[in-house]
């Protein structure tokens, strides 16, 4: 029997407010000592009330907006009851009954097709506490709580369970992640934890409108990770049912180290939550006035911007996608010609040069180091630096791909690294030919070879001339010269 996926994601997006949901402390709390951005309201201490933070309502509204989401005109808090010691008052302050925004779409594009993936609802909510688990060396082990997280603004991004294998969840979340942080609501970190994902997931045969229970999956720190969980999910889930077994609805979590889902807890239903109406906050009505004005303040989204830099850099669809992917890269591509008042087809060659570099060695070095470009020492005045002397000659591409990991360790400028080195490229005929007449007379057999028609001789001659200047010369003055030193040799025969 042939087997489907069908597949649902569960966004929390941490928004990037300065403060938290529902009181005025610090929302900063990456690297802070614990239990130091707290007060009476995130400490659920008795007689305390909340307060909605207006600036994460405006992220959400414009997170809505972004994923064609409908907004609705009034919205309410909820809470949520449950029994984990990751929440100070045993319930937390979430979105059910009526979300934010709700019924709207996300396009990813798959083997080169565009599909459509439904988004059910975007609502905010409360992050909990972190628990630290303690295991002695004794034997002892105890949790420790830090509050510092509890009460950060949260966002949830739910999907419809549209999504069909885990290549194209992986590609919907990137694409998620790279609206967040254009309209700079997330920074969409994954290992922080800043941008987490839970995956619904269960299978059915091929053409099938009935599904078996559906598993969650848990603890998916990255996109790789997420593409992996569910690929072990799937093939486990199958084998379960080939083997006459019954999928059990229930909670699993993704264990990096060994490659596989572990059963963490049967699946709570809604109703265990026992969700009711936040008595401590008044509904909240959104105008359409102020839907509007956050909508002429939306920023210059992925597509659009895409769209842009095939019509205004002429660059190709292929490399407008990858550098519009991440806003970090296009951002720096921008940079780079806005440093230079040029049109036309010079903006053209600088936009493609630079696309180049981001695409080719840039991104290698990156990934090398495990980089963020945000953190590279190369910027774009030194990029645009390095072009030149490849434009002018100065440099050959191999040159400069060695000249820019010198550049990218130590943030130095490439002249000053071509002038230590002596690196300039030499393309003057006087300065080569001497090379050229040595690689002559060390290679008797490629010149027989040569002028015997073996054309692949060229080849090789041309390489020990290469050797000989330590791969300064000019390729195109060497492959000259040589072709006319041996067509004089062929032709004196």
């Amino acid at each position: 029997m042939e087997w489907e996926a069908v597949i649902g994601l569960e966004v929390h997006a941490q928004l990037l407010t300065r403060s938290k949901m529902f009181c005025p402390c610090p929302a900063d709390y990456q690297g802070a000592e614990p239990n130091t951005r707290v007060c009476p309201v995130c400490l659920g201490m008795p007689g305390v009330l909340p307060v909605i933070n207006r600036r994460a309502v405006e992220f959400a509204i414009m997170t809505g907006l972004a994923l064609h989401c409908a907004i609705a005109p009034q919205t309410r808090f909820d809470r949520k009851n449950y029994p984990y010691p990751d929440l100070m008052k045993g319930y937390q302050i979430s979105q059910y009954a009526e979300p934010l925004a709700y019924d709207g779409w996300l396009e990813v594009e798959v083997n080169g097709q565009r599909r459509r993936v439904g988004i059910t609802r975007v609502h905010l909510e409360e992050d909990v506490a972190k628990l630290h688990h303690v295991h002695q060396p004794t034997g002892e082990a105890y949790s420790l709580v830090d509050v510092n997280r509890s009460g950060v603004p949260l966002l949830e991004i739910v999907s419809r369970p549209d999504l069909r294998s885990p290549e194209e969840a992986r590609l919907y979340l990137m694409r998620l992640r790279t609206i967040l942080q254009y309209l700079g609501v997330c920074s969409g970190d994954m290992e922080k934890g800043t941008f987490r994902c839970d995956a619904n997931v269960s299978i059915r045969p091929k053409g099938s409108s009935a599904l078996f229970p559906k598993v969650e999956v848990k603890n998916m720190n990255s996109f790789k990770a997420v593409q992996r969980a569910l690929e072990y999910e799937i093939r486990r889930q199958i084998r379960v049912v080939e083997q006459g077994g019954e999928v059990a609805q229930e909670t699993r979590g993704w264990v990096e180290e060994q490659g596989v889902t572990v059963s963490q807890r049967t699946k709570e239903f809604a109703h265990d939550y026992r969700y009711f109406p936040e008595p401590d906050l008044p509904p909240l009505l959104i105008s359409p006035e102020w839907v509007e004005e956050i909508r002429r303040r939306l920023p210059e989204l992925p597509d659009a911007r895409r769209e842009r830099f095939e019509r205004e850099y002429g660059l190709p669809r292929y490399d407008a996608s990858l550098l519009t992917a991440s806003k970090e890269m296009a951002d720096y591509l921008e940079a780079c010609v806005r440093l230079r008042p040029l049109s036309g087809e010079a903006l053209h060659r600088t936009a493609k040069a630079v696309s180049n570099w981001l695409l080719g060695e840039f991104s290698r070095l990156l990934n090398l180091h495990n980089l963020e470009l945000s953190q590279a020492k190369v910027p774009p005045a030194h990029l645009l630096a390095l072009q030149d002397l490849v434009d002018q000659g100065t440099l050959s591409v191999t040159m400069a791909k060695a000249v820019f990991e010198e550049m990218f360790a130590t943030g130095r400028h490439p002249l000053e690294i071509v002038q230590e080195r002596g690196m300039a490229q030499i393309s003057a005929a006087e300065e080569v030919l001497p090379a050229v007449e040595e690689a002559l007379r060390g290679s008797p057999q490629a010149v027989q070879d040569y002028l015997k028609g073996k054309e692949t001789a060229l080849r090789y001659l041309i390489g020990q001339v290469m050797k000989i200047t330590k791969g300064r010369a000019n390729p195109v003055v060497v492959h000259t010269l040589l072709k006319g030193r041996l067509e004089e040799m062929k032709g004196g025969r």
